[in-house]
């Protein structure tokens, strides 16, 4: 049993306690003196006996209560302690002034491949092979910014935190070790948190959802991917519909721009540097998002920009899934999927020389095309309804609606800029405008089709102005494509219902 004694401090009133315990020939196991408590354990005392032994105690000057408990503080402390260094994913190791191993999670002795006798008391710098930088941890104090080390081979980030005695001189510290992949798991849920599936891409459209059908089954396929589409129709939210909708999904998901970087940053963002790389380089070097994102996804945006150089670096990884840090001299394998995009014709780039032929083929294994926005006039109303309530709340106004107006208008502009250009015009114009109806005038569009001359009637409500772009939409392309079998391909529909309506209009 174990039991707490609970007591007024004086000196040699521990001793009187474990003294009448003597006097009874108990064996005890375990003393831990935590003035006001004395907690004993007694494996012979069980709760006949605790009556005897509380009255016996009771007897000694100064002791208050003798009760049972159900586990020392001491003991408990440690339970709990070695449940916390379990529960934790990343190797920890506590190490003494000098460097050595004290206690080590389960994730570090598995990191270090021997069993936990053989790593306790072994120096740090026997497993991180480095001794200028763990002499460089000792005589600092472990005051160092976060570095990079190799632990049988793997590269890890290495913290440090230093542990003071009670006088302030540093008695040794706790040394977690991050894993690229671990760092890129959480990168990766901060900055797509809001990221959504396939439901997050609006739109109702027959090519949309011809669209959303297809990518759902590609995503399954653990293969390259490409997306090919006009600017601001929504690239990059497919490929996170692809990348949660595949079995990557618990993993990481980064995004590159290949505009937007120079080849050199480029390169290091993606592949990383070793240390000493380049001046002003981390010390110790820095993964890359390719070691970031393993078992995960990357997704390489304005893929039609990317260098020559870049172009043969990347085809290598995609070869074999091995490439080198900028500056290293170690091959690095990581299992990453790539999806890539571009709103260029890749096909044409090739023939004039910018674009490697056998790059795009390791690309384009799947492809998928975006529409622009232009084609699917039955997605602008909803998309807009939809951008206008995500507007107001972002803006803290009110309901607002469009008006009859407004909607005829921007079914007819031509939307060169697609559904970011559709956004950012109605967010400008709930910035801008006073009313709560937003006019044709509150949208700033440049190129709004007018009624043609001598034609002053006005809209009567939103079917009449959705029937009028319909048909002059019909028109135009019926030109085009002279067959209503012919138009409805070109516009993702059924046959039937093009026929109905050619012959709604008297088109045909």
């Amino acid at each position: 049993m174990r039991i707490d004694v609970f007591f007024s401090d004086r000196v040699g009133i521990a001793q009187e306690v474990l003294a009448e315990l003597a006097r009874r020939r108990l064996n005890v196991t375990a003393v831990e003196v935590d003035p006001p408590h004395i907690f004993i354990e007694a494996p012979a005392v069980d709760q006949a006996s605790l009556d005897e032994l509380r009255e016996q105690l009771m007897e000694v000057a100064g002791v208050r209560t003798v009760e049972p408990v159900g586990m020392l503080p001491g003991a408990q402390r440690r339970l709990y302690l070695d449940a916390l260094l379990a529960s934790q994913p990343d190797p920890v190791f506590a190490v003494d002034e000098s460097g050595c191993v004290v206690v080590a999670n389960g994730a570090a002795i598995a990191a270090c491949g021997m069993d936990e006798g053989h790593l306790i008391g072994t120096s740090m710098q026997a497993l991180i092979g480095n001794p200028a930088l763990l002499r460089e941890l000792v005589d600092g104090g472990y005051h160092l910014p976060v570095c990079e080390v190799a632990i049988n081979g793997e590269p890890y980030l290495l913290e440090t935190m230093p542990l003071h005695e009670a006088g302030g001189r540093v008695a040794g510290a706790v040394m977690t070790l991050h894993a690229p992949s671990r760092i890129g798991e959480r990168m990766s849920a901060l900055q797509n948190y809001d990221a959504g599936g396939f439901d997050a891409i609006l739109g109702t459209s027959p090519l949309i959802e011809q669209l959303k059908q297809r990518a759902a089954r590609m995503a399954m396929v653990d293969a390259p991917l490409l997306i090919t589409g006009e600017t601001g129709t929504g690239k990059e939210l497919l490929a996170h519909a692809c990348h949660a909708g595949s079995s990557r999904r618990s993993q990481p998901f980064f995004a590159l721009n290949c505009a937007a970087l120079p080849e050199n940053l480029a390169e290091s963002e993606l592949f990383g540097y070793a240390a000493g790389a380049f001046t002003g380089a981390l010390r110790g070097g820095k993964p890359g998002l390719l070691e970031l994102a393993d078992g995960g996804t990357v997704f390489l945006d304005e893929i039609g920009e990317m260098s020559p150089y870049l172009q043969a670096k990347l085809l290598r990884f995609l070869n074999d899934g091995s490439f080198r840090r900028v500056g290293g001299d170690r091959e690095v394998r990581m299992n990453v999927r790539i999806i890539s995009a571009t709103h260029r014709a890749l096909e044409d780039m090739v023939s004039s020389g910018h674009f490697r032929q056998d790059l795009l083929f390791r690309l384009n294994v799947l492809n998928l095309q975006v529409p622009p926005l232009r084609e699917r006039p039955g997605d602008i109303l909803p998309l807009a309804q939809s951008f206008l309530s995500r507007a107001c709340a972002q803006a803290s106004r009110p309901p607002m609606r469009l008006s009859q107006a407004a909607c005829a208008a921007m079914l007819s502009n031509p939307w060169v800029g697609n559904v970011r250009q559709l956004q950012n015009v109605i967010f400008r114009a709930v910035t801008m405008t006073e009313r709560n109806i937003i006019q044709v005038e509150d949208l700033e569009l440049a190129q709004v089709a007018t009624p043609a001359a001598g034609d002053g009637t006005e809209v009567g409500s939103l079917d009449e102005a959705v029937a009028e772009f319909e048909k002059n939409l019909l028109q135009r392309l019926y030109r085009e494509h002279p067959s209503s079998r012919r138009l409805a391909r070109r516009l993702g529909t059924s046959h039937t219902a093009i026929a109905n309506r050619l012959r709604r209009y008297g088109i045909a």
